[in-house]
C-alpha cells in the first residue's frame, strides 16, 4: 500500500502570524534586490562595529540580532512578543544609519 503524497501545505504548523515573517523576509529580500539594482554598490561605509559593510550586510546584521532579541526576550519576559519586535525595529534602524 502506497503512502499519500500530498503537496500542500497542511503538514506545517502555519498560522497568520508565520505566514507573515516569512512574507516580510521575502519582501525584504526583493526590496533590496530592487534597491541594488536602482543603486549598485551596496552603499559600503565603516561603521562603529569596526566593519566595513553594504547594506545587505546590515539588512543580515539586522535580521540575526532580532532573532536573538525575540528569543532573548522569551527567555526573561515570555509572551506577547511585541516588545520584542519594537525594540528590534529599533535596533535595525540604529545598525542601518551607524552601522
Amino acid at each position: 500500500m502506497q503512502p499519500e503524497v500530498t503537496f500542500g501545505l497542511g503538514w506545517m504548523a502555519w498560522t497568520w502570524q508565520t505566514g507573515l515573517f516569512f512574507g516580510v523576509i521575502a519582501l525584504l529580500l526583493v526590496l533590496m534586490g530592487l534597491w541594488e539594482w536602482r543603486s549598485p554598490g551596496g552603499g559600503p561605509r565603516r561603521g562603529v562595529l569596526g566593519l566595513t559593510t553594504t547594506r545587505g550586510d546590515r539588512l543580515f546584521i539586522s535580521l540575526l540580532a532580532a532573532g536573538y532579541i525575540h528569543l532573548l526576550w522569551l527567555a526573561f519576559f515570555g509572551a506577547p512578543l511585541w516588545g520584542a519586535s519594537a525594540l528590534a525595529l529599533v535596533l535595525a534602524a540604529l545598525v542601518f544609519r551607524y552601522a
